[in-house]
């Protein structure tokens, strides 16, 4: 056990004086999760400016300018009048508005004939979200308005004397669409954007710990230090535990260092400690599993390293730590359960929605151990093949 305790104290000194480990240990996985939660943080607290030509100034126009003047809207939504159609699209153009509505000359009175005008919506292509709400506030409120002719045509059609048309017209314009969808999120809390991206970006970067400890593992052996190892004697098991204890240590120390920073400093929430700790020890030996088989696999320093970043990158795209993976195609979704990152990003949303212990973790975390196991598996008996040649 001394012996490996040595070979583990050794890489980890070798590492921390490499100030590109401490970099993308501890310093990058803050950085940018603190950016990507600035980005996309910005989304739950949307707000545009809409332009609002009205040429109509009657009394259904007036509805209209009032719904979106109403408390619901007004955190998101800012109206400002435009004087025509050609003003709005230069203002959307030029991105002063981002985006705006066009209520036609006549349109109330349109709205008793057989042939209504339309509100036609201007929007930009470099602000898909202000077109999407935009968008969707116009066709509610059109939604609404056939709902009102239906129902005063049903009138009509049902024998409603004519010279109650005013009275009807008024009845119709006080009635409101029963069924309406209302959205309930399911769990204790929100998902804050840095409550995702701090353990995302946590895992990415200890996935770089593969490629920095098979590097100087062939680095070692190239220059005979492996060879000494032997020597001493010191059996390959030995080698192989030391190795991967360093990986161990480095890996489960840069993921508790990130997740007490972003907790402090960016007000992230990662769940229960104990359930987050858990889940940290399975990730981080799923990397020692996955350095383990790249040593095996690789030959020199330049296939380690092509190897090692092709399950990197291929494992953070795959499990959701660059975009939500609720977000993901419905393939990339299902092929991230073929992935412990991507377990682990599923945990780490329950965990900070949801709440709850290790109850929450408990299957995500007997996957990655599994998924570990085989890799390890394989791993051992390619590793100790690498040592004795």
């Amino acid at each position: 056990m001394r012996v490996v305790l040595l070979i583990a104290a050794k890489d980890l000194r070798q590492r921390l004086r490499d100030r590109s480990a401490i970099v993308i240990g501890i310093v990058a996985p803050l950085v940018i999760a603190a950016v990507m939660s600035l980005a996309f943080g910005g989304v739950s607290n949307f707000h545009f400016t809409l332009g609002v030509v009205n040429a109509d100034r009657g009394p259904i126009a007036a509805q209209l300018l009032g719904g979106l003047r109403q408390p619901e809207l007004r955190g998101i939504i800012t109206t400002e009048p435009v004087g025509s159609p050609a003003e709005a699209a230069a203002e959307v153009r030029s991105r002063r508005l981002q985006a705006a509505i066009v209520i036609p000359k006549g349109f109330s009175t349109s709205m008793t004939g057989t042939s209504p005008q339309s509100i036609t919506t201007l929007t930009s292509v470099n602000n898909t979200l202000a077109g999407s709400i935009t968008g969707s506030v116009v066709s509610s409120f059109s939604a609404q308005l056939n709902a009102d002719r239906l129902s005063l045509a049903t009138a009509l059609g049902a024998g409603a004397p004519l010279d109650r048309l005013a009275a009807l017209e008024a009845e119709a314009s006080g009635l409101r669409i029963p069924e309406r969808l209302v959205q309930r999120p399911v769990g204790a809390r929100e998902l804050k954007p840095i409550s995702y991206y701090s353990p995302a970006m946590a895992i990415f970067f200890v996935l770089f710990v593969i490629s920095f400890t098979s590097r100087s593992f062939f680095v070692d052996r190239d220059q005979g230090m492996i060879e000494r190892m032997r020597a001493a004697p010191i059996r390959p098991l030995q080698i192989l535990a030391g190795k991967a204890l360093s990986v161990f240590v480095f890996g489960l120390a840069s993921l508790g260092v990130v997740a007490s920073v972003t907790t402090v400093a960016f007000g992230a929430y990662w769940g229960s400690p104990l359930a987050v700790g858990v889940l940290c020890v399975a990730v981080v030996l799923s990397v020692v599993c996955l350095t383990a088989l790249v040593i095996g696999l690789a030959r020199t320093q330049r296939q380690a390293e092509g190897i090692a970043s092709a399950v990197v990158f291929g494992l953070a795209l795959l499990g959701g730590n660059f975009v939500f993976v609720s977000s993901e195609p419905e393939l990339l979704r299902r092929l991230s359960l073929f992935t412990p990152n991507g377990w682990a990003m599923r945990a780490f949303t329950d965990l900070s929605t949801r709440g709850g212990g290790l109850g929450t973790v408990l299957v995500p975390v007997g996957v990655i151990v599994a998924f570990s196991a085989g890799i390890g598996l394989v791993a051992a008996a390619l590793a100790r093949r690498a040592v004795t040649s």
